[in-house]
């Protein structure tokens, strides 16, 4: 299977490559980036009118732009595509979802098997915790550029949608002067080092403090992820897929 790598040249670009070099289902044929440092044996397009062998399948990790980017080949080109970058804005995601009318999209904010366990665990715990105040602690290195993560974002929708979609965001209490909302979820994000990834959601009560933490120690789990939806979107139809299709499937 001829696969492309959009945002070839990041730290998650290159895990992709690491971990498709021993997987004997998958053929690299090249990736995308802003830049071709001539560094590698493989292709890489600055433009991807530039792209000369067509993919069966694209794997994303790139940032917003890029991918409404490369989804513009996939639609002209009829490649099914793996989406793992974050920091979508909503008119940006509607925009995806328009694309996936024409190709099958798999979207996930965290290609992580556990994480995705974590978010229907959490999910379970805020229907069972309903006078719970929620809190979202995100840590990552200090190259990321979104805050909070999509991870972040990502549990706190689960949580929503167990809690009747009835709660709101709160990102930044600097400029605020009340007490807390009882249907406030709260973000902290902290940027340091080279931590890959660490999500903490507390469940605060009267009189005790339940939590829930999730600490990844090394991105290849996020490559191997892509990798397993890759292997999944190439056989389904046009539509958004996520890894609970994925999980259910397995």
């Amino acid at each position: 299977m001829k696969v492309l790598i959009n945002g070839i040249n990041g730290k998650m670009g290159q895990e992709v490559v690491n971990a498709l070099d021993g997987d004997k289902d998958f053929l690299l044929v090249g990736g995308v980036d802003k830049e071709n440092t001539g560094m590698y044996t493989y292709p890489v397009y600055t433009n991807t009118s530039e792209i000369e062998e067509k993919p069966d399948v694209i794997i994303d990790f790139s940032v917003p732009v890029a991918t409404l980017n490369i989804l513009q080949y996939a639609k002209e080109n009829n490649v099914p595509i793996v989406i793992a970058t974050t920091g979508f804005t909503d008119k940006q995601i509607e925009e995806i979802e328009e694309y996936s009318k024409y190709l099958p999209i798999f979207k996930s904010a965290n290609m992580s098997y556990d994480i995705n366990l974590m978010a229907k665990i959490v999910a379970s715990l805020a229907k069972a915790l309903p006078d719970t105040d929620i809190e979202i602690v995100e840590t990552h290195h200090n190259r990321k550029i979104d805050s909070p993560s999509g991870t972040a974002l990502f549990l706190a929708d689960n949580i929503n949608e167990a809690r009747d979609n009835r709660m709101v965001y709160e990102f930044d209490r600097h400029n605020k002067h009340e007490k807390r909302n009882k249907f406030e979820i709260g973000f902290s994000s902290i940027r340091g080092g080279n931590i890959v990834g660490e999500h903490t959601v507390k469940f605060f009560g009267e009189n005790e403090t339940l939590e829930m933490t999730h600490t990844c120690y090394s991105r290849t789990v996020f490559a191997n992820g892509a990798i397993m939806a890759a292997k999944y979107i190439v056989n389904q139809d046009n539509g958004m897929h996520d890894m609970n299709d994925l999980i259910n499937n397995k």
